[in-house]
């Protein structure tokens, strides 16, 4: 059955992009002179737009407390990012990513972004459409499938 031997393949190929994507997210954070973990939440920020400590640190799976607040004294210490008040409730706190910095930050990517730019330039509107739809529902599944960080991993069928 081909579609059994395409899809196995296909499932390889997505965890060997996802062992590839740590590996450019460490390069582009050394570039960018972060860590990792920094790198990661500015780049939610740069994605997503401003968000709360503990948004941020729900979605990088750190904690509320210490974790994210060290990260986020690191990043406004790097000069990445500001504190600013919630303009809707004003008890809370918005982590906003500098412009200024995220340009910086972006051009660390700039090689990996024109790799991908060449690959898709070859392909239809209707190969972007059926592609961009599907890494948006692969993204949306992820998080769910990966669980709490630190949780067991879910039981295999015997």
């Amino acid at each position: 059955m081909q579609g059994g031997r395409l899809a196995e393949e296909l499932r390889r190929q997505i965890r060997r992009g996802i062992a590839l994507a740590v590996l450019v997210h460490q390069t582009a954070a050394a570039r960018a002179g972060l860590n990792a973990t920094d790198a990661q939440c500015l780049s939610l920020l740069a994605l997503d737009g401003p968000q709360t400590p503990g948004r941020l640190a729900r979605r990088m799976g750190v904690t509320t407390g210490g974790a994210i607040t060290a990260v986020i004294d690191r990043l406004e210490r790097a000069g990445y990012v500001e504190r600013t008040r919630d303009p809707r409730d004003r008890r809370r706190v918005l982590v906003r990513p500098r412009p200024d910095a995220l340009a910086r930050f972006s051009a660390c990517w700039e090689p990996v972004d024109r790799v991908v730019g060449d690959r898709l330039a070859g392909l239809s509107d209707e190969q972007l459409e059926f592609l961009t739809s599907w890494v948006r529902e692969m993204n949306a599944a992820v998080p769910d499938a990966v669980g709490e960080p630190g949780s067991p991993p879910p039981e295999r069928p015997r």
